[in-house]
């Protein structure tokens, strides 16, 4: 089934023989990395092998949120909701972003305290975010069915639209100076005496001193043809959106079944608050038991699956010569199909918690293949064994609201710039150097 239907996007057509950074994938972090790269003076060349947010960046709930995050992700993403505030008037080009809160609703005791406990890592950086129960919980979220003890609300937090807002960065991008190619696959990275010379791109060679990997759920095997050792799965989720409709609540909601957000035409956004499915690939018996700390903490919202997904990806090429036709070639658009059981446990759900919703109705639903890490949160990383290559992937399911702010941290990565944050927590050697690797257990 198609994703949402995307904002139009005019590709650049001739491929430059030279640039000073390659940026590989279209995304949410490749537009922000290309951005942030070209307002810096730097001639940038981004390569997209589908189209410009075609893949994740669009199919993903469009939260940008701080709430409920990984504390190392804190610092990375204030910058990201400074940027997204500023967006719209930087590039010219109408992102949706808007500031409406967010709730993470809670049910018993035990979870009040949790989430009681996680909004002290906010009080340090003078953000407000507080439990609420009540009447209080009640007026944020009119004409709810739900009975909770309370919930977890951050009034700084706010939404996108992300099929507008990936064309409004790259549109941006391209305004300072970036050349952006569309149906433009990278197959290979050039290297010369270990160290990075160029790409090799479909449409042929481009010299150029870095290169940012921002492939989402392609990355690794991009880098594995590369000998960069990546760790990296994923995992789906699946979406729908309904018809307007007048009554519901205006910021977004997690709770137990369903998560929700209002749109900009008056419709939602709603998924599974903790339903996703992973699919068994040849993958999971490589690396898999390095995912063993994240699968025992979040085994209540991941369903295993054998699927169709053994086959393809067992039949994928994991090497290449740069004269050879890729995987990014053969599947431009990562486009699964959605779970019907998410779907109907989803639907329900939020029907059952916002009766308001019986007057809309399903208009379109799709899917996303989430990019994970064995600790959940992403690398933003120089590769230390290649000079000039850089790694931006592995949000994971938290990349887009995030994305800016890791577009800005890449950039000053590539250009010495004093980072942005401490880019300690996201560096990809933590894989190897002996570092405890897993999820917050807060989160």
């Amino acid at each position: 089934m198609p994703g949402p239907v995307l904002a139009p996007f005019q590709s650049d057509l001739n491929l430059p023989k030279t640039v000073d950074v390659v940026v590989i994938g279209g995304g949410i972090v490749g537009v922000s990395a290309a951005l942030e790269l070209a307002e810096r003076g730097l001639s940038v060349l981004l390569c997209e092998k589908g189209q410009i947010g075609g893949e994740q960046s669009s199919r993903n709930w469009g939260w940008v949120r701080i709430s409920r995050r990984d504390p190392r992700e804190i610092p990375l993403m204030l910058e990201a909701t400074r940027i997204w505030e500023g967006l719209d008037a930087r590039t010219g080009h109408a992102t949706g972003y808007r500031r409406t809160g967010n709730v993470f609703t809670v049910g018993s005791d035990r979870d009040f305290a949790r989430y009681e406990q996680w909004a002290r890592h906010l009080h340090p950086h003078e953000v407000e975010c507080r439990m609420v129960s009540g009447a209080a919980l009640d007026q944020l979220l009119p004409g709810h069915q739900m009975k909770l003890k309370g919930a977890l609300y951050t009034p700084m937090d706010g939404c996108v639209e992300p099929h507008r807002a990936v064309s409004a960065i790259a549109l941006g991008a391209r305004a300072a100076g970036a050349r952006i190619m569309t149906s433009c696959a990278v197959r290979t990275l050039d290297v010369e005496g270990g160290r990075l010379a160029g790409v090799v791109t479909e449409r042929g060679r481009v010299a150029c001193r870095a290169v940012v990997l921002a492939g989402g759920a392609w990355s690794r095997l991009f880098a594995g043809n590369a000998g960069i050792a990546l760790p990296q799965l994923k995992v789906l989720n699946t979406v729908m959106r309904s018809s307007p409709v007048a009554g519901g609540p205006e910021l977004s909601v997690k709770s137990g079944g369903f998560a929700m957000r209002k749109r900009a035409d008056g419709g939602y956004t709603i998924a599974g608050a903790n339903d996703n499915t992973v699919d068994l690939v040849p993958d999971s018996l490589r690396i898999g038991y390095r995912f063993l700390n994240s699968y025992r903490q979040e085994w209540r919202s991941l369903r295993f699956r054998l699927s169709r997904r053994w086959r393809e990806e067992a039949a994928q090429a994991r090497r290449w010569r740069p004269d050879e036709i890729t995987p990014f070639e053969n599947c431009r658009i990562l486009d699964p199909a959605p779970s019907e059981r998410s779907l109907r446990l989803a639907w329900d759900a939020a029907r059952k918690g916002f009766p308001v919703l019986e007057k809309a109705e399903i208009v379109q639903s799709w899917a996303g293949l989430i990019d994970v890490t064995p600790d959940a949160i992403p690398v933003i990383s120089p590769v230390d064994a290649l000079q000039g290559m850089f790694v931006a992937t592995g949000f994971s399911g938290h990349g887009f609201g995030i994305g800016p702010g890791a577009g800005r941290l890449v950039a000053d990565l590539i250009t010495g710039a004093a980072p942005v944050v401490d880019p300690h927590p996201f560096r990809l050697s933590r894989f190897t150097d002996g570092s405890r690797v897993a999820p917050d257990p807060g989160c």
